[in-house]
């Protein structure tokens, strides 16, 4: 058993009987009142994000987790196929475990959690960028920049994020995967 002191971002609890990973939290301790945690939970067997306040001191079950790396092999559907980079045993996962699955490219190593207990996958951690080509975007104008303007491209897993008017088709962009915003041009 843990209390609400222990919440961390990414921590798998057991809650109203069934199993939630901690995305977001906040510890407030107001003027006036009791303090308490304002959480936001996503189930890894749904992928239903619940908003919850848990007050100070409050106990939360945790569940035992490990992670493995696994490689992205590919997509059938709904369905998404992963490979140990230890013992190469292959794993399949519902479209719901990942967060980004539309960054996901093919060789791509992630982090997956797996519930000790039972050794069943509970979700997929990204890495924290991504590194993707664009294969479809507008020309930017010349003389058509007011500050920070963007415009919609398409990179290779089909995503589409908005980038500076100065990225072409071709260009290898960074991309933050817990948001899904450019970050910056990789030169090669």
């Amino acid at each position: 058993m843990a209390s609400t002191s222990d919440i961390r971002k990414g921590l798998c609890i057991r809650y109203n009987h069934d199993i939630f990973k901690i995305i977001e939290f906040l510890h407030v301790k107001p003027g006036k009142g009791p303090a308490f945690v304002r959480t936001k939970l996503k189930s890894v067997t749904t992928g239903k994000v619940i908003d919850n306040t848990f007050s100070a001191g409050h106990k939360i079950e945790d569940v035992r987790v490990e992670t493995h790396k696994f490689q992205y092999l590919y997509s059938e559907g709904e369905t998404y196929h992963f490979m140990n980079t230890e013992d190469y045993t292959q794993i399949q996962l519902p479209e719901s475990a990942l967060d980004r699955s539309d960054l996901l490219k093919e060789g791509e190593v992630v982090t997956v959690i797996i519930n000790a207990e039972d050794q069943l996958p509970l979700s997929v951690d990204m890495p924290a960028h991504v590194i993707l080509q664009v294969t479809e975007t507008e020309p930017g104008l010349k003389g058509n920049t007011a500050t920070n303007a963007t415009k919609p491209a398409t990179v290779e897993t089909g995503a589409k994020v908005n980038v500076p008017l100065f990225i072409n088709e071709g260009d290898k962009i960074k991309i933050d995967t817990e948001k899904g915003n450019y970050q910056e041009r990789i030169k090669e």
